[in-house]
């Protein structure tokens, strides 16, 4: 297994993107943080859902301060008939207190796209607050990657729209959208899956464009693939990377993790 420590220094890893909060880790939450702290994982960024979580993630946060760091935002999926009534629960935060991103964004259309135009109508009010408070996005993108890019392409103003294609699955061609953007690829669990053709696409993109994550408690990498995920398989992400990259593992987390302290300033 990998052991960070190296030339009498630790390189540290950050989750980008983990629900650490969710009723998944109730039962050993303590341990779960633990796991990741042994492994080298400094920090767990926590994306919001929506108000039926945002107390929990906020818990989390106060639990563990400086490791567990809270975004604010409205996932696609739960932009329904009253998504103007979570969006003011949003701005309302977004208004109190600091946040390291606005986060999770975007579009869902795998399940249904009955509240397609609310969701674009959610992800482009977002977008505006994220560059009124200069925060970074976090982007959630299944089954919509291209509409996502569009939005960011249409609401980009001088390149100061930043942030993260988070569960990047895509093309080359969209990596390299992506990347032209100035915004990064969010890389877990499914870069591990043996036919899901990442392993690929990853090749062509340089380490320079990339932060890890895990997306816990979903999308366990192999060889825990179908498993509750967590904070410290992110090293299992690492070495595919590293294999892939033909680079060694500290020299990835060395980059990754200042691609990730570059972009949520955390």
């Amino acid at each position: 297994m990998l052991n960070f420590v190296e030339n009498e220094f630790t390189v540290q890893l950050i989750d980008t993107h983990c629900h650490l909060y969710l009723a998944d880790f109730t039962d050993d939450l303590d341990a779960v943080v633990q796991r990741a702290e042994a492994e080298g994982v400094s920090k767990m960024l926590l994306p919001a859902i929506d108000a039926s979580e945002h107390e929990a993630m906020l818990r989390l946060e106060e639990k563990y301060p400086g490791k567990c760091l809270s975004m604010m935002g409205l996932h696609p999926c739960s932009v329904k008939a009253d998504y103007e009534k979570e969006l003011a629960i949003v701005q309302d935060y977004l208004e109190k207190r600091s946040f390291i991103a606005v986060g999770e964004i975007g579009l869902d259309f795998y399940w249904d796209k009955s509240f397609a135009a609310e969701q674009y109508a959610a992800f482009r009010r977002q977008i505006a607050w994220a560059q009124e408070a200069d925060l970074p996005i976090v982007i959630h993108s299944r089954e919509s990657i291209d509409a996502c890019i569009a939005v960011v392409e249409e609401q980009q103003k001088q390149g100061s729209l930043r942030g993260v294609f988070h569960c990047f699955s895509g093309t080359a061609e969209q990596a390299a959208r992506i990347a032209d953007l100035g915004f990064y690829l969010g890389i877990g669990g499914v870069l591990t899956f043996r036919n899901a053709g990442l392993d690929q696409v990853i090749e062509q993109v340089d380490l320079a464009h990339i932060v890890l994550e895990t997306d816990a408690p979903y999308l366990a990498p192999v060889p825990f693939r179908g498993k509750r995920n967590e904070s410290s398989y992110l090293k299992y992400v690492l070495e595919k990377l590293s294999t892939i990259k033909q680079v060694p593992a500290a020299d990835i987390a060395a980059i990754t993790t200042h691609n990730a302290q570059n972009l949520f300033a955390c």
